[in-house]
């Protein structure tokens, strides 16, 4: 079933598009939320939490891009299971270490002055992005979206850990020169 199908089945209040949301980017939002939190359990609840938000989101809204609003919605669900697991002091899936990896590039959000602040620094690292070879785009994009692991990317991708990593440190720093150039402080 396409897309356009499904967000109609979601504005007439069909209960078959659950189902086929399920059949086509189940497996798209848990290996979201699994990345993050690092376990199967959680990552489902996510997902199933995942589609009553989207239950109650269409209409509304009636998504462009169905994967893309989906992927966003589990991951917000995830990140947030995140941080009420790591406000009880555990430890789980990738988000220290890749937020850590951009510490010397991107802001902290907590210390962003105003929305238009954070809208100008979206705008110049999807302008950045664009920039960038499409393996470049897709490791970063990977590691620092999708938060998924140095060893999963490579994998995934086939091609080295150091090929991984070299290029995430080489993004990185053309994303900090980039920022300064466009006068963002960092």
């Amino acid at each position: 079933m396409h897309d356009h199908e499904i967000i109609a089945l979601y504005e007439t209040r069909n209960e078959q598009a659950v189902a086929e949301m399920q059949a086509r980017y189940g497996n798209y939002g848990f290996s979201i939320a699994y990345n993050i939190l690092g376990s199967s359990e959680d990552a489902e609840e996510c997902v199933n939490d995942g589609y009553l938000r989207l239950w109650n989101s269409i209409p509304p809204q009636k998504p462009e891009v169905l994967c893309a609003f989906w992927g966003k919605i589990v991951r917000n669900l995830a990140l947030n299971r995140y941080k009420h697991f790591t406000a009880q002091k555990r430890n789980l899936g990738q988000i220290p270490l890749a937020l850590s990896e951009l510490e010397d590039c991107i802001t902290p959000a907590h210390s962003l002055q105003t929305a238009t602040e954070c809208r100008e620094i979206t705008a110049s690292i999807n302008r950045f992005l664009k920039e960038q070879t499409v393996e470049n785009r897709i490791i970063f994009i990977k590691r620092y979206w999708y938060l998924t692991s140095v060893e999963q990317i490579a994998t995934q991708l086939q091609i080295s850990e150091s090929k991984v990593k070299s290029s995430l440190f080489r993004t990185r720093n053309k994303l900090k020169s980039h920022l300064l150039k466009e006068g963002i402080s960092l």
